[in-house]
């Protein structure tokens, strides 16, 4: 096992890590900019290490600075997190050449699922459904408009090295997409310096379903089941539920054994989330495979009782998994609501000081935040303050447990979402469970129109 283990990261999510190595008795070192230096993982950590300035590219970013701090903890582990390194092949090679285990999959397996038109190749070898589109990237609009006729109208023109919804762009007929095109690929060129585009049919009101993988070193793969991502802005998730209101049985057979097949495709050795479209015939194609933890975790933590982080440490250190795919068992139901510093319904980001700060408790109910009164929400990173989980026998009493959580959740000083979430847990389409990535668009043109 490792004696100490850096975290490249910020914010919950190092403070996530932090307790995951408490309770395996290993030592923990953090990273922070000058403007984090009384941040809570600072606090909590055994030891902390100044990384630069606060712009996130001079220091979370920064691979030598990083690397300068590997040298002087003494770490023999670095654990990303989420967000700024956790997907970068290059780091986890220097990790490697450092000497430091790099807590999550091989430089091979992110390179493999990063790029999307190489996980789609993997992934088709492999059998798993994909939306009828491009083989590969598209050489130039000539072969754009070919492959658009095969598939058929409308058509989503995606980049290849994207994310987030950046250099994607929906494309209604042969007339629109040259100009789509266009766009997407200096979208792309522009947000990750690759203009690379891939194409794909667009699903008419898509419900947004992944599946949690966990492997380890010994070639064994197994799902805890699957989270409903469809609540999304601007391709950015605020809400997730586990399992999924849309998902049977024999549904989630399906669908888990796809994602162990993605997974094992390419020996995945850590923990991983395969993503996948659904449509209203409960008909699913794989999207793309994030290869590291994610921030709607905590569910899938809730249903499974298994601790996801922990596992990603004792899988790097060599330890198989504990468990078999029989003995996952999904137990009631979860709900995440990301609390972020943003205006509830505008979305806009509202860095400032917290004048106050008071988070909910009681049984059911979970917080994973790095927020305190007095503290400072900086424009620099994130607007992710905290998550708020519920868990509940069923998704009623979940949601019956949220409406309660969100009412007592309090932030002073700055706006939050917390407002938008405890309009969303009492709309009916939401209650419904019949919804898709759609909704939050006509949930806020229902309260503008009743405004």
């Amino acid at each position: 096992m490792f004696r100490k283990v850096l975290i490249a990261n910020r914010g919950e999510i190092a403070l996530r890590i932090i307790r995951a190595c408490k309770e395996l008795g290993i030592g923990t070192v953090t990273v922070h900019s000058t403007a984090d230096r009384n941040s809570l993982h600072v606090r909590f950590a055994d030891q902390s290490i100044c990384i630069g300035p606060p712009q996130a590219r001079d220091s979370y970013l920064s691979v030598p600075n990083l690397m300068s701090a590997l040298e002087i903890s003494g770490a023999d582990a670095v654990h990303p997190g989420y967000g700024f390194l956790a997907e970068n092949a290059e780091f986890a090679e220097d990790c490697g050449r450092a000497g430091v285990t790099f807590i999550g999959p091989t430089p091979d397996q992110i390179r493999r699922m990063g790029d999307k038109a190489t996980a789609k190749a993997t992934v088709r070898e492999a059998g798993i459904p994909l939306i009828t589109g491009s083989l590969g990237v598209l050489r130039d609009i000539d072969e754009a408009l070919e492959v658009a006729e095969v598939a058929g109208y409308p058509v989503l023109l995606k980049a290849t090295a994207g994310g987030g919804g950046k250099g994607m762009k929906l494309a209604e007929s042969k007339e629109t997409l040259p100009s789509m095109f266009r766009l997407a690929r200096a979208e792309a060129m522009a947000c990750f310096g690759n203009g690379d585009l891939y194409l794909e049919k667009f699903i008419v009101k898509p419900r947004h379903i992944e599946v949690q993988v966990l492997g380890d070193q010994h070639g064994n793969v197994v799902h805890l089941g699957e989270r409903e991502c469809s609540l999304q802005r601007r391709h950015q998730k605020v809400l997730e539920e586990a399992p999924s209101p849309l998902v049977d049985p024999e549904m989630r057979a399906k669908l888990g054994a796809a994602a162990v097949a993605a997974a094992r495709a390419i020996n995945y050795s850590s923990a991983g989330t395969i993503e996948f479209l659904a449509d209203a015939n409960k008909d699913f194609y794989f999207i793309e495979m994030n290869t590291r933890i994610q921030v709607e975790h905590p569910i899938t933590e809730m249903i499974t009782g298994v601790d996801l982080v922990k596992q990603m440490i004792l899988s790097a250190a060599g330890e198989p998994l504990p468990f078999t795919q029989d003995d996952i068992e999904l137990r009631g139901h979860a709900i995440e609501c990301r609390i972020n510093a943003e205006d509830p319904f505008t979305f806009a980001p509202c860095p400032g000081r917290i004048d106050g700060y008071h988070e909910p408790g009681g049984y059911g109910v979970r917080v994973d935040s790095w927020v305190h009164d007095g503290c400072n929400v900086l424009p620099y990173y994130d607007s992710l303050l905290g998550k708020l989980i519920t868990w509940g026998r069923d998704r009623d009493e979940a949601i019956v447990r949220m409406r309660w959580a969100l009412d007592e959740y309090v932030v002073e000083g700055i706006k939050t979402t917390v407002p938008f979430h405890r309009a969303v847990i009492r709309d009916p389409e939401f209650l419904s469970g019949v919804f898709d990535t759609g909704y939050i668009e006509r949930f806020l043109a229902r309260r503008d129109a009743g405004a």
